[in-house]
């Protein structure tokens, strides 16, 4: 611990810029997780299959209090659907069309910032970068023969350490976005089948498998 403290304090006023970076994408990427795999993947299976069977044996009623029961994202566009005042095809999936308005930005939302955190993190490790070596060859003009060689290897420590601190953090945030957002895809195209799944079974149509996976 002491060596890593030391390694932290020795890059810098920078580091404590990338480390609340990295906190803030810590806390970015926890929320998430937490509204797109944990609270929209509830259960969306089996509570999917359970609701299309109560609206084809004429329980809707059922059905959307099933939905109106659970969090996750696909029974959110259950509620909507089967809300509807109209059982026409058309209208129905205008009522589903909207709803995705309302269901998808919620799985989506905040996502882009953790590229920017990214980004911002590398940005500051090169700025620790120029600091350092800034610092560096200051001291070194400044100072004697024989401090010289100290004060070089220490703007130089500078430099490296924020540049390597900065791409510790942005590494993490890059593959935490891309994480993300796989798991939001997947959650898009559950809620995109069992709208359509839905809106068969109240028209009165056969049950079509979209093939997701």
């Amino acid at each position: 611990m002491t060596t890593i403290l030391d390694w932290f304090r020795t890059g810098g006023p920078i580091m404590y810029f990338i480390l609340l970076t990295g906190l803030a994408g810590l806390a970015i990427f926890l929320e998430r997780v937490w509204v797109i795999v944990v609270v929209a993947r509830e259960r969306p299976a089996t509570l999917g299959e359970r609701v299309i069977q109560l609206v084809r044996e004429g329980q809707p009623d059922e059905a959307l209090s099933m939905c109106v029961a659970s969090r996750a994202a696909v029974p959110d566009m259950g509620v909507v659907v089967l809300r509807a005042t109209s059982r026409e095809e058309d209208d129905l999936q205008t009522v589903a069309d909207a709803a995705s308005l309302a269901v998808i930005p919620r799985l989506t939302r905040r996502l882009q910032y953790l590229p920017m955190l990214a980004n911002v993190a590398t940005l500051l490790g090169l700025f620790g970068t120029i600091y350092g070596l800034r610092e560096a060859f200051a001291s070194v003009a400044l100072a004697s023969a024989a401090e010289r060689a100290g004060r070089l290897a220490g703007g130089i420590a500078v430099a490296l350490n924020a540049t390597g601190f900065g791409l510790l953090v942005a590494i993490p945030l890059t593959v935490a976005h891309a994480y993300l957002v796989s798991q939001a895809e997947q959650t898009i195209e559950q809620v995109d089948e069992f709208a359509v799944r839905l809106i068969n079974a109240l028209v009165g149509r056969a049950d079509v498998r979209l093939g997701h996976r």
